[in-house]
């Protein structure tokens, strides 16, 4: 049976104090996590709070929004992975749509962060999505094969089966559009399936795939209701904390 997760990615939102509100508020709202893991990914400048408020709350994990691809050295302004790990990180979010878009990652780089993860112990939440104009022209299966296969492909199974995949329609982020259960779907079983026919059917069938675009607490049901949905990476919704737990308990 693959883990259930809701992963809640902050963004470049919330001051120290109004960090310290929200987690407070989520940490009274959420009652029993057992069926779920529930992952925060707030701005590095409150991992350490944050580590702080959960490390007694079974169900809830630490997630850092992005790595460099260098263990350490002189890159000012930068975080490696092995600070993540000693942050009490679990998680690290890499290759998210407006990381490729906005600081052009893609390919060997990613490949080379998720590696850093993995050697911290990190495991890497990978994202992979395609544009409008690409899913309009029919290139969406191509173009998110083509990600997971320049950012994974390199690792072995035994590796791969640490890895969670976060599918994310580009043109369904911040947009307040949504795919549809059967789009989502559709895409996520594919995954599965270019997962499955390089890695084998046993990593497949335990990797968890969860959906990006524009999730709330309206549709998270519908989408978690799905067979190859595994779970929510939530943007918006993640910064209210009755509208996140209302995700989690979606399931």
């Amino acid at each position: 049976m693959r883990l259930k997760i809701v992963a809640g990615n902050w963004k470049m939102n919330k001051d120290l104090q109004e960090g310290r509100e929200l987690v407070r508020e989520l940490v009274a709202c959420i009652n029993d996590l057992q069926d779920v893991q529930v992952i925060l990914a707030p701005p590095y400048i409150h991992l350490t709070s944050v580590q702080e408020m959960i490390s007694n709350k079974v169900g809830l994990q630490l997630a850092a929004q992005n790595c460099h691809h260098e263990q350490k050295g002189a890159f000012t302004g930068e975080v490696s992975a092995a600070m993540l790990a000693s942050a009490g990180c679990s998680h690290v979010i890499i290759g998210h749509s407006e990381r490729r878009t906005y600081n052009h990652e893609a390919g060997a780089l990613l490949a080379v962060k998720v590696d850093r993860a993995l050697e911290n112990n990190l495991i890497p939440i990978f994202c992979c999505g395609e544009h409008l104009d690409e899913r309009r022209s029919g290139r969406e299966q191509d173009v998110v094969k083509n990600q997971i296969a320049e950012g994974l492909f390199h690792l072995n199974p035994d590796l791969a089966t640490r890895v969670v995949i976060a599918y994310e329609p580009v043109w369904a982020i911040g947009t307040g559009e949504t795919a549809t259960p059967e789009q989502a779907q559709e895409m996520h079983a594919y995954i599965r399936r270019v997962v499955a026919d390089h890695w084998g059917g046993n990593v497949a069938d335990h990797m968890p795939i969860l959906y990006g675009g524009s999730c709330n607490a309206k549709n998270a049901r519908d989408l978690f209701g799905k067979k190859d949905v595994d779970g929510g990476l939530i943007g918006g919704a993640s910064l209210n904390a009755r509208d996140f737990t209302a995700i989690i308990a979606s399931f």
